[in-house]
């Protein structure tokens, strides 16, 4: 299942599902480790001796977020019950603490007691092996460590005011009731399922500790009156030794959690509005889904600067590896986006990243674990039976547009200049040596969907954007010589497009070149790909190969049924869901019909022209999931999420494509007014 809500800090990230519970935890990286892993941390609720996980089928739920914030807004009612649960969830913005806010709304006529159950299934580094979770009586909590991960459950009901309880400013605060009951025990192993069995009669067992593959349970309890509504708050710190999470827990506690919860509203607030673009014509819906995209592309990103595509681990049900990998591709592309959104701070430290992973021969390989060590890959050294690098070039190409896109949006010239002779200056000897001489293009690599090896146009016009980059790096810094030799490099490569990645016949860019026979033949399947081209500058958007181009790819991989939206390319296996090709040439994914979109945009020359990337726009804020994310791909019937979610390229894609729009609609407006008498 897609994750419904996401809240991190760059340093702590935690996934939620569609019933609110908790399905994964990153820490200390944004991506690594998952101290959950996809299984299910429940909250439960007894009232009257009837009992009701929140993954029950009579709950009515809503997700969502307070607006332009990362605090969760979930409000999920229960006819039985009679109750409706209120619920915030956030990450502090500095801090490893995770905080719920509970409101509970008795529905009755009479007062009741209330008791909420809050239950922890962690893996710790990501094996159950080896964990122990303990009652802490000095602080009255539960704690799960192994070896140097602790973290550290509280919970806690506001109580009437008590004058004893000032904060630091000597406002009074709400005294705070702890923990009601507890309890510890084996799950999984043996005949055990886990302590949230204990929790189903609304009692629990108080085992002050458990060994192995463990779990915890924990329960606060309130009299609610009638027709009134009673507040109740759960949270966790995360760090490497049992005195941290106990400076973290008291923090909470000093500091009031919900004043938490509502500085995180606010900080959140002041980040996504800090450079508001004016929005031109643009619905209320897509600008809130502008700023959400801004704040899940921050989710997303780890604090030492690896852009992670995805933190879904459902997928690993599909292949036993996962999205929380750092590509360069995906990276450098998101950081474009970012940096035309105003956020170069935020990164700045991915183009330091990729100067600490770029090998001694001048490449970056497939994908990076968050820490920056080497991801799993499945590019092999050798390909018919030649050795190869398993490489994607493109990857090592966009970093160097991006950063010149940073640069030129941003003016940091000292970012730029410590990084010219360690990563700028090694990544483009290494394009320029890369090449197939009699071709003049870039010796095979991988594709960007990573799954077959040959010269395509997306990679061979990222590396004429590279080099172009790297070019005016070089005279930026009165490098005069390498600039020349650059440049060079870039029009050779350009020349070799032009003469064989073009099909007279077809007027279109052919995907890539193949080998057979000793041959370099065309393959000319259909990809959307290709609009790299003129994306990364080998030709304006309107030139007329290009037109004729993106005409007939979207022609080709347009969805025929009524979800609509765009395919990668004709056949598609991937997670593929119609066979008819004819109907839909693989699933729409939603970076891919932003791509045609762009191109509108860009080649629009009235407002009228807008009018298609603008129903695109809508298209996708009508497919993105109701707490606002957005999936990798769609089902082709349906419209339902297909893999990850949420997919950061996505989100970084729509804001791209938003402020492209925003852009030309100010210009045209522009030329109209000036052309009126």
């Amino acid at each position: 299942m897609p994750r419904y809500l996401v809240v991190g800090n760059g340093k702590c990230l935690v996934n939620l599902d569609q019933h609110a519970y908790i399905r994964d935890l990153y820490f200390p990286y944004v991506g690594q480790l998952n101290h959950v892993g996809g299984y299910s941390c429940r909250l439960g609720v007894w009232v009257e001796g009837s009992f009701r996980w929140l993954d029950d089928s009579k709950w009515e739920r809503t997700l969502g977020y307070v607006q332009e914030s990362l605090v969760t807004e979930v409000i999920a009612y229960h006819p039985e019950l009679q109750i409706t649960l209120t619920m915030n969830d956030a990450v502090h913005q500095r801090e490893p603490i995770y905080m719920k806010r509970v409101s509970v709304t008795n529905h009755a006529d009479y007062e009741r007691e209330i008791r909420l159950f809050f239950h922890q299934d962690l893996a710790i580094n990501e094996t159950e092996v080896g964990d122990t979770a303990v009652y802490y009586p000095e602080n009255h909590t539960v704690y799960h460590y192994k070896k140097d991960c602790y973290f550290m459950f509280n919970a806690c009901t506001d109580q009437p005011l008590a004058s004893h309880m000032l904060d630091p400013l000597g406002d009074e605060l709400p005294a705070l009731e702890g923990i009601f009951e507890f309890t510890t025990g084996i799950k999984r192993f043996h005949h055990a399922e886990g302590t949230f069995r204990d929790a189903e009669d609304g009692s629990l067992m108080m085992n002050p500790i458990a060994q192995g593959s463990v779990d915890s349970t924990i329960s606060i309890r309130a009299w609610c009156p009638a027709q009134a509504s009673s507040t109740h708050y759960y949270w966790f710190a995360a760090g490497h030794h049992l005195y941290e999470v106990k400076r973290l827990d008291q923090y909470v506690r000093d500091s009031h959690p919900g004043r938490l919860i509502d500085r995180v509203e606010t900080y959140w607030r002041r980040w996504v509005n800090k450079k508001n673009p004016d929005f031109a014509d643009l619905d209320p819906a897509l600008i809130r889904l502008y700023k959400h995209s801004l704040l899940m592309v921050r989710t997303q990103t780890d604090a030492n600067g690896a852009i992670i595509a995805a933190n879904d681990t459902d997928i690993m049900q599909f292949n036993r590896d996962h999205y929380s990998y750092m590509w360069p591709r995906d990276g450098a592309l998101v950081a474009m986006a970012m940096s035309s959104a105003g956020y170069h701070g935020m990164i700045a430290p991915f183009f330091r990243f990729c100067e600490r992973a770029l090998t001694d021969e001048g490449y970056l390989q497939h994908k990076y674990n968050p820490d920056g060590t080497v991801g799993s890959s499945w590019h092999p050294y050798l390909h018919d039976g030649k050795p190869q690098l398993p490489i994607q070039e493109d990857e090592t190409a966009l970093v160097l547009h991006a950063l010149w896109h940073d640069y030129s949006c941003h003016g940091d010239i000292e970012l730029a200049q410590s990084l010219y002779p360690s990563f700028i200056r090694k990544a483009a000897r290494f394009l320029l040596h890369y090449q197939e001489d009699r071709l003049h293009l870039p010796l095979p690599s991988y594709d960007l969907w990573e799954e077959r090896y040959g010269i395509f146009t997306f990679t061979a016009s990222a590396v004429y954007g590279g080099l172009l980059a790297a070019s005016r790096f070089a005279a930026l810094f009165g490098d005069d010589v390498r600039a020349e030799r650059y440049l060079h490099g870039a029009e050779r490569i350009k020349h070799g497009i032009l003469t064989h990645l073009w099909n007279t016949e077809q007027q279109c860019f052919a995907r890539g070149l193949y080998r057979k026979d000793g041959q370099w033949l065309q393959d000319m399947t259909e990809e959307s790909s290709i609009f790299g081209i003129y994306a990364f500058g080998v030709l304006p958007a309107s030139d007329a190969r290009v037109s004729s181009t993106m005409q007939r790819l979207r022609a080709r991989l347009m969805n025929k049924m009524s979800v609509g939206g765009i395919a990668r390319y004709t056949q598609d296996y991937y997670f593929q869901r119609c066979q008819e090709i004819d109907t839909a040439p693989g699933n729409p994914w939603i970076i891919c019909t932003l791509w045609f979109a762009s191109h509108e945009i860009e080649v629009a020359s009235t407002l009228t022209e807008l009018a298609s990337p603008l129903e695109t726009l809508r298209w996708v804020e009508h497919h993105s999931l109701p707490g606002g994310v957005l999936s990798e791909q769609l089902d082709p019937y349906t419209g339902a999420p297909v893999s990850v979610a949420p997919l950061t390229w996505s989100h970084a894609t729509y804001v791209d494509t938003v402020l492209k729009y925003i852009a030309k609609y100010r210009e045209l407006e522009k030329a109209a007014n000036a052309s009126c008498p």
